[in-house]
């Protein structure tokens, strides 16, 4: 193997960062396989390649290091010190690159691959592990990676490649985002089982104008609900207590330590009482979300026509 020159400058430090995986990184496998065979015909066998095309790679590799890697007789090659140092490198980071490469290909697997699917927590005892059992009965091997958490917060995971697809509240309106109603829940105003108002059954929100409210954070959908109905109703609600959890709200309330709107609980909580609101129309709706023009794996594509396929349908009875 000649030396040659490269035509291109050598990487300088201030380049470095920005050229490494451009210049370095096609070349690594090459020169793997150069180090491991000691000889540049058969390693060019291997990898399909013409010999002077693995030669010239290498020269250009060693150029561009500013550092000689092989000791040269003929076509047989053996390393210099800092070939060997350079090769526990690489083959390192051809290790990690395989290792990559199966867990895609695991994580799209039609029959046992993976969905990242995120979903709001009121949903996380009851509705989500009824979706899955569901599912797994046609595709058993399926894994799904779950994450809860709130609106706002799965919609900016979603953006960032960390879901596949969301159960949200309210549906997303966005230009990068698909979204699509699933199913509607009613809200329920929650009061102390004590309270004034207990022995109803049904109540208009205005009703409630004067009570101390306790509600999620801002930024969670419910919040904004909540925040909606109540000016829906003529009134600013008066928020003593904000919470990250529905049933620590349930718990707030059968404290005594005010009144809320909430979805139906999985089981029924001591302490309060639940009346259904008749005006405004006091609904959540329920919608999936994705991100606009990425490509599903067989998997996901699978789980959302599943989800699609409960319109009307998503939540328990």
């Amino acid at each position: 193997m000649a030396h040659e020159r490269s035509s291109g400058p050598r990487l300088s430090p201030s380049s470095y960062e920005e050229a490494i995986r451009a210049v370095l990184a096609p070349r690594l496998a090459f020169f793997e396989a150069v180090a491991r065979h000691e000889h540049v015909t058969r390693a060019a066998h291997e990898l399909g390649v013409p010999q002077s095309t693995l030669s010239r790679a290498m020269v250009r590799l060693e150029a561009d290091l500013g550092v000689a890697l092989f000791a040269r007789k003929g076509r047989t090659v053996s390393l210099t010190p800092a070939g060997r140092t350079f090769l526990a490198s690489a083959e390192r980071a051809l290790a990690e690159v395989e290792k990559a490469a199966d867990s895609v290909r695991a994580d799209a697997d039609p029959t046992a691959g993976r969905v990242s699917f995120g979903f709001l927590h009121t949903m996380g005892s009851e509705t989500v592990p009824a979706l899955i059992r569901a599912f797994r009965v046609d595709h058993p091997r399926v894994r799904f990676q779950l994450v809860q958490n709130y609106g706002e917060a799965m919609i900016e995971r979603l953006r960032a490649g960390g879901l596949d697809l969301c159960l949200t509240s309210p549906v997303p309106d966005a230009p990068d985002l698909v979204a699509r109603r699933l199913d509607e829940q009613r809200l329920r105003l929650v009061v102390p089982d004590d309270h004034r108002l207990a022995s109803r059954r049904r109540i208009r929100l205005a009703e409630a104008a004067e009570e101390t409210f306790v509600t999620l954070e801002p930024g969670y959908g419910l919040r904004r609900i909540t925040d909606d109905l109540c000016a829906e109703a003529g009134f600013t609600p008066r928020v003593a207590f904000e919470g990250e959890e529905a049933e620590t709200l349930r718990g707030l309330v059968a404290a005594g330590l005010g009144v809320a709107l909430l979805p139906p609980p999985a089981v029924a909580r001591p302490g309060v009482v639940e009346l259904t609101v008749t005006a405004p129309r006091a609904v959540r709706e329920i919608g999936v979300a994705w991100l606009d023009g990425h490509p599903d794996t067989p998997p996901v594509a699978a789980f959302k026509r599943f989800l699609l396929s409960r319109r009307g349908n998503l939540l328990p009875d």
